[in-house]
């Protein structure tokens, strides 16, 4: 009888959904680009991918005993407790450990999204006494929302902001306590379920719509990779191993190589023309696009922006920034994008 083991299912054997994936990767190289929101049936690997990316990212650096996983050598982003026994001198114990998926369940309420503050302990004691929430937890790995439209609107607000800023701060009776909340937002949801409201929705930086492959051999695959993996989970990440590692030195390689990559002033017309003609509101889109396509640029290894770079990101950035008409369908009409670009 075969032992159980408990192994996440490779990413780079995930037939299909390439769209979802890049855009995963993308986040993973920059963090900046403000999370990734996934719509589409269930039973489409939204959840899988999201796990396998991070068993196949590398370990790093973390403190240890410290609640938000503080990075020892980034004194800018530590939390108060590790910042402060830093500037004493104190030495700070340093263990290795890989980026982790935290869950943020639907049914969570606002106090266990953010922590608690103990008020009674804080007037009593004259300190602060904080209950870490889920915040907490994420700072530093990916943050996943299943069913992210059927969250509390209010809990959707406090989590784009958290992970604008990078930052969490709870107040209650005029006591405060922030901690860093770096993470990478995930939601997935199924729209038939509902919708997100415009004003959130626009405030994830990549969306991607997924769905079930309708392709016969595809179809094929995956059915018959699931089997081999259930029947023997470790022969078959083997299998995997070259590949898992020539893409996480290449997702390496970009976050090192995005330092080093610009653009010029025909690219950043390019976004305006673009977001006017599509007809998005405000400017987040223009920046979004920008930042998406040098994120791009790194993880093809290269230092310069280029107009086939904007036309991917304007696939990720733009579908759910577009004004819509009244039972309009979200769907994108990509060849305007296209023209505008062929056009220069």
């Amino acid at each position: 009888m075969m032992e159980h083991v408990n192994k996440s299912y490779p990413f780079t054997a995930i037939v299909g959904q390439e769209k979802m994936k890049t855009a995963l990767i993308l986040n993973i190289i920059n963090p900046l680009l403000g999370g990734v929101l996934i719509r589409g049936e269930k039973g489409t690997a939204k959840s899988t991918a999201v796990r396998a990316l991070a068993e196949l990212l590398p370990e790093r650096e973390q403190v240890e005993g410290c609640v938000f996983g503080c990075d020892p050598a980034d004194t800018g982003l530590m939390c108060s407790s590790c910042a402060e026994k830093k500037n004493k001198g104190i030495g700070l114990e340093v263990i290795s450990s890989k980026m982790r998926v935290i869950d943020l369940p639907v049914s969570a309420t606002e106090d266990r999204v953010v922590g608690t503050l103990d008020i009674e302990h804080a007037i009593k004691k004259g300190e602060k006494k904080f209950e870490p929430g889920i915040l907490a937890q994420a700072n530093r790995n990916i943050l996943y929302v299943d069913e992210v439209n059927l969250l509390d609107d209010h809990v959707v607000d406090v989590l784009l902001d958290s992970a604008a800023m990078g930052v969490n701060t709870i107040e209650r009776e005029g006591v405060s306590f922030s901690h860093p909340a770096k993470f990478i937002l995930v939601g997935t949801m199924n729209p038939e379920e509902g919708d997100l409201r415009p004003q959130l929705l626009d405030r994830f930086g990549l969306v991607v719509d997924v769905a079930g492959e309708n392709d016969v051999a595809k179809r094929v695959e995956v059915i018959k990779r699931r089997l081999e993996f259930e029947n023997d989970p470790v022969e078959f990440s083997q299998n995997y191993e070259e590949l898992q590692k020539e893409l996480c030195n290449k997702i390496s390689g970009a976050e090192q190589m995005l330092k080093k990559v610009c653009y010029n002033d025909n690219i950043l017309e390019l976004a305006a023309k673009i977001s006017i003609a599509m007809g998005v509101d405000g400017h987040r889109a223009d920046i979004g696009m920008i930042k998406t396509a040098m994120t791009i640029a790194a993880y093809n290894s290269r230092e310069d922006v280029r107009e086939s770079d904007m036309s991917e990101a304007a696939e990720l950035v733009l579908p759910h920034r577009m004004r819509r008409r009244p039972f309009e369908e979200g769907v994108m009409d990509f060849s305007k994008v296209k023209e505008i670009i062929e056009d220069r």
